[in-house]
């Protein structure tokens, strides 16, 4: 591996930095809205699947 000096990895991290494409805050709220919407309906499946699954263990056992 071949070793570099600090002012060269600096300037290398700098122009590695300068093409992070960085979301607008439209983007982020947009996609931090599509995150919570999809974890209620996930979490909503879950507590259906869950209760159907209770009230037919309700019947075979009950």
């Amino acid at each position: 591996m071949a070793m570099t000096n600090p002012l060269q990895f600096i300037q290398q991290v700098r122009a590695e930095v300068s093409k992070v494409v960085w979301p607008t805050r439209r983007e982020v709220l947009l996609t931090t809205g599509m995150v919570f919407v999809m974890a209620a309906l996930t979490a909503l499946f879950f507590s259906l699947v869950d209760l159907l699954i209770r009230t037919g263990l309700g019947y075979i056992i009950g």
